[in-house]
């Protein structure tokens, strides 16, 4: 009998994560050794766990740089269209595995430490996350960028380089606190600074018309500093460029104005400048409309804009003298992405470039803008739509809203000639909303200066057109599309599960990373044992895993054989984390009911960030966190019933729980989550999901087939119909027993022993202004999870669903999602040809 591998053993064994050649590893550990002592010679002599990290993310970094200055080489000759992908969020986690993985050094740079009697896991926690966004939208432009450059589009992320990101979550005595994430603190070795490629934005002054056109003058100016972050493509030695703007006070900065409280206030006062790229605002699906967030915006698009005409008007061909400065060819050249509604204002501000500056006419440079730009809403919820107040645009950027002002005139003219009379049409439609205070719709911006509006699940692009957009869909109907929105393979399988990367690999071969779709040869092995086995077996070891990973941080115990439920997302009322409180709570109530009966044990784990001026999310994390403590106190359950609050969901925390999930809870009342896309990983990851027919789910169930899913609840229509008829919650709470009992615990401070009306104004919510009905689907949510736990005492039955799954998850590929994007409406065709790689220096 052989003895056991070894960690290490195992992990050369893994094919997915590259060959560790001999020469491969010398090379590694040489390099290592020459950062490590370049460190070390500036400062110390004792090196520690981050000298180790640096000299590790230094060594991987020069691998990079060849074939990013190689590919930036290759787009400036061959000058293809470019996609310019504008965001205010890119959530993209921690750099150093994804990497190596796309790298193929994975096993190497092991092999490497190894020898050098380093762990390479110990290093690579030792990386702060990069958490530049809150949730689904920034990790979605993450997985895009990753996805870009894996299938050769010559494209540039474009967003802030946030000093702070998303708060880190701590929780105490069960309730939220935030503190500041202080990512760059230990330096970024990821990011390289561009000072030459510096830009001014301007903000306030005043508009003047001259003879020679309209100047927008006395305008106080902020510099842009750019930081490129190399984006690499998965093995095909193509490395596009993320660049982030930083905001930096110009050296004239509050002291050409014969400045009274002095020479000291005017160098302090330079912060205010500068507070511009200093903090990410943490609301997800909510607008705030503070001055300081239309500054980051406008702040972005201005930098952006300069930089795209500056590379448009330098590239190799397209330069003869004529076409260079001729900017009508402008739309086959380039390709603007707007990321929700946040980068709206590059419309606009295209638009007084090409007026203002380039002296074109209005129709010429309208047409220009919407051949150029392209936008993609994300939500439908009403509080999430961005109305910025016109007396903030009329003293921060007085141009602008000239130039919005006369887009709507025109836009107007046009709706006005097309349903001559209709009042109501032209009120409903107007860029510029009356009432109390005059406001500018920036998703009506968005879609008048747009080629293309796509939804982002198949679901959500038809609500966009049959009730927010309608109006717009009825003139327009050429500009709607939908692009279901996908994850990439190489992070959210190869990298944070190498284990189920390689039983697919052994059966199927490799080249499904790069086509996902290939994962439909999986349903030929549904029915084989020795498959079942091995799927069933990378579950238990991922749950074994993430089980000692919490005993360690959290010092919690959980019993590993249960099922894993896990729901992981930002808290909202939308989400529905009370529909799974009130599951939890009805589970309790049952096995204290009939402790004898055998229960099927599970886990429950919730996790997620509250936005810091959201009350009611607030609360919803103290209740969660509550019944933990009453439920998990409680000897009569024992370990049949455990719920745990996950603290601090981030991407690096997403990558460890979601290989370990046995359930997935995609819950949102139907009609409200536009998309999802943690739901497409637990799916990639073999979790079975119970949920409604909402955002992706619905395709979900369509790819593994609807008997794969636990679905429930009301669909869209049913929504619709209650909302006619109106919701009525106290009904349910009559009928329904169970339901009752529940509310009446909460309620009743069985839950807050010391505070018995903590929830009081919860209880209040859910019982008379809910408006996401969540005692609407408690009866059919909880006969749903009856059944997922029948089905989980089955363990080769569920093993049999999760392959379904797994082989029907191709789809949602963000290697898809981008192929329809370029195909559809930036006019590129992707490819999954290699360039040639630099010649590894040795």
């Amino acid at each position: 009998m052989s003895k056991p591998l070894t960690d290490q053993e195992k992990k050369k064994q893994i094919s997915v994560r590259g060959l560790a050649g001999v020469e491969n590893v010398a090379d590694l550990k040489t390099n290592f050794n020459r950062h490590l002592h370049f460190t070390l010679v500036k400062d110390r002599n004792v090196a520690t766990k981050r000298d180790y990290y640096f000299a590790l993310a230094n060594t991987v970094r020069d691998h990079l740089v060849g074939r990013w200055i190689r590919t930036q080489q290759h787009y400036y000759e061959k000058d293809p269209k470019r996609v310019y992908y504008l965001s205010l969020e890119f959530y993209m986690g921690r750099t150093l595995q994804n990497t190596m993985v796309n790298l193929a050094l994975e096993n190497a740079c092991d092999e490497a430490t190894y020898q050098l009697g380093l762990d390479m896991e110990e290093l690579q926690d030792i990386e702060e996350d990069a958490g530049l966004g809150n949730g689904g939208l920034g990790r979605l432009a993450a997985c895009f960028l990753d996805s870009m450059a894996s299938l050769g589009l010559a494209a540039y992320g474009y967003g802030i380089r946030y000093e702070f990101g998303i708060f880190n979550q701590k929780i105490v005595s069960g309730w939220q606190v935030e503190e500041a994430d202080d990512w760059l603190r230990y330096g970024n070795p990821w990011e390289k600074a561009r000072p030459e490629y510096m830009r001014p934005v301007h903000f306030y002054g005043r508009v003047e018309h001259t003879a020679e056109g309209v100047k927008w003058v006395d305008t106080q100016v902020v510099l842009a500093l750019p930081y490129d972050t190399p984006v690499p493509g998965y093995r095909n030695n193509i490395v596009n460029t993320m660049r982030l703007w930083s905001a930096k006070a110009p050296c004239e900065f509050n002291l050409k104005d014969f400045n009274v409280g002095g020479y000291i206030q005017a160098v302090l006062d330079r912060n205010l400048a500068e507070n511009i790229s200093r903090v990410l605002y943490p609301n997800d699906n909510f607008f705030e409309g503070k001055e300081l967030r239309l500054k980051q915006e406008y702040f972005v698009v201005a930098a952006t804009l300069q930089d795209i005409i500056r590379r448009f008007k330098a590239s190799k061909f397209g330069s003869t003298e004529f076409v260079r400065m001729d900017l009508s060819t402008l739309p086959d050249k380039v390709a603007i992405q707007l990321n929700d509604t946040h980068p709206a204002l590059a419309i606009p501000e295209l638009m007084r470039i090409l007026v203002d500056a380039e002296k074109l006419s209005w129709e010429k440079a309208w047409d220009i803008v919407v051949r150029t730009c392209a936008y993609t809403n994300h939500t439908v919820l009403p509080e999430a739509l961005e109305r910025w107040p016109v007396d903030l645009f009329q003293n921060l950027l007085p141009r602008h809203l000239d130039i919005i002002y006369e887009i709507n005139r025109r836009h107007l003219e046009r709706i006005g000639q097309l349903y001559p009379g209709d009042l109501d049409r032209l009120r409903r439609m107007s860029l510029i909303e009356e009432g109390n205070v005059k406001k500018i719709n920036m998703a009506h911006l968005c879609i008048v200066g747009s080629h293309a509006v796509n939804g982002v699940a198949r679901i959500h692009s038809e609500i966009i057109k049959n009730t927010v957009f309608k109006d717009f869909y009825d003139v327009d109907p050429q500009k709607f599309q939908n692009k279901t929105n996908g994850i990439t393979p190489r992070r959210w399988l190869v990298m944070c599960n190498p284990g189920l990367a390689e039983v697919i690999a052994e059966r199927i071969g490799e080249d499904y990373i790069r086509d996902l779709d290939q994962l439909k040869k999986l349903l030929d092995f549904v029915d084989d044992e020795a498959f079942i086995r091995d799927v069933a077996k990378v579950k238990q070891e991922n749950k074994m895993k993430f089980a000692a990973h919490l005993e360690e941080h959290y010092k919690v115990k959980i019993n590993p054989s249960s099922m894993f439920d896990v729901q992981v997302k930002r808290i909202h009322e939308y989400k529905r984390q009370l529909l799974n409180c009130l599951h939890i709570i009805t589970l309790y109530n049952r096995i204290r009911k009939e402790p004898n009966k055998s229960w099927v044990p599970r886990t429950i784990m919730i996790g997620g960030k509250a936005a810091p001026g959201y009350h009611t999310a607030k609360m919803i994390i103290k209740l969660i966190t509550s019944i933990g403590d009453i439920v998990n106190n409680d000897p009569v359950v024992g370990d049949r019933l455990k719920v745990i609050f996950l603290e601090n969901y981030r991407v690096t925390l997403a990558e460890k729980v979601v290989p370990a999930a046995d359930l997935s809870e995609q819950i949102s009342t139907a009609g409200t989550e536009a998309s999802g896309t943690g739901n497409m990983k637990f799916m990639l990851n073999g979790a079975l999901t119970i949920g409604t027919m909402d955002g992706a789910n619905v395709e979900m169930a369509e790819e593994a087939g609807e008997d794969n899913l636990f679905i429930f609840g009301m669909r869209v229509e049913d929504v619709e119909a209650m909302d006619k008829k109106g919701y009525d919650a106290l009904s349910y709470y009559n009928k329904l027993p169970e339901l009752k009992q529940a509310i009446d615990q909460i309620s009743g401070g069985f839950f807050s022993p010391g505070q018995p009306d903590l929830f009081k104004d919860l209880v209040s919510m859910l019982m008379h202004h809910d408006r996401f009905k969540v005692f609407a689907d408690y009866e059919d949510y909880i006969k749903c999870q009856e059944k997922v736990s029948q089905l989980y005492k089955n363990p080769k039955e569920w093993t049999k669903k999760v392959i379904h799954n797994i082989a029907g998850s191709g789809k949602f590929s963000s290697d898809r999602t981008i192929s329809q994007y370029a195909r559809e409406i930036w006019g590129m065709e992707p490819s999954l040809e290699k360039i040639a790689a630099p010649d590894d220096p040795r």
